[in-house]
């Protein structure tokens, strides 16, 4: 399943809210079908640019976010670079400095600590300018709160919020919860989704 002539804007006359897939350059960010996001504050085509912070090649992190994502303004993911390392008695990044410190090895990825790729599932609603930091892995069908940060795995179909980000609740029972990630409904094709809207836009877990 991929999106109709990989087309960038989903709304007739709306600037404000883009699919991401079409728009990304960078092959260590790999963004799902139908995922969106939306800026009302920047145009929403440098999300690369102004989203996606110190994602730099030297550390072969990824950032990867699945289907059905929905994005809101400000939203941001903070990668490895960001971060100065724990693993010494000073957290001062001398490595990238090295010029003024001859002495030092010039191996610049020691100046932080690196926490590996983002992961984001299928489904996820991010909100207002909440912030998912390196490492993180966040399930299908969860929603982040609005400004939350995010420094955990959150677990599929929970809500959070917070700063540090926690849980508030799931949205579901556990055995709904299971019967929607067996469904996947987010690989299916979109002529089928198409056909099963009214239930997915509802709570008729058996018929979906």
């Amino acid at each position: 399943m991929s999106i109709p002539d990989q087309k960038i804007y989903p709304r007739t006359s709306d600037k404000s809210t883009v699919y991401l897939k079409p728009l990304i350059k960078n092959p260590s960010i790999l963004i799902g079908d139908y995922t969106f996001y939306n800026d009302f504050k920047n145009d929403p085509t440098d999300f690369e640019k102004n989203n996606i912070l110190y994602h730099y090649p030297i550390n072969h992190d990824r950032l990867i976010i699945g289907k059905f994502c929905s994005i809101a303004c400000g939203a941001k993911f903070i990668f490895t670079s960001a971060n100065h390392t724990l693993n010494s008695f000073s957290t001062y990044p001398f490595p990238i400095f090295w010029e003024e410190y001859e002495t030092l090895p010039v191996n610049i990825v020691r100046a932080w600590d690196n926490k590996g790729d983002i992961v984001v599932g299928n489904d996820v609603w991010i909100g207002y300018e909440a912030v998912i930091m390196s490492g993180v892995h966040i399930g299908n069908g969860a929603i982040i709160g609005t400004r939350a940060v995010v420094t955990k795995d959150v677990e599929p179909y929970a809500i959070v919020g917070g700063v540090p980000a926690k849980i508030i609740r799931k949205r579901f029972k556990d055995d709904v919860i299971k019967k929607l990630q067996m469904t996947s409904w987010w690989d299916w094709d979109i002529e089928k989704i198409k056909k099963k809207l009214k239930f997915l836009t509802t709570m008729d877990i058996e018929n979906l």
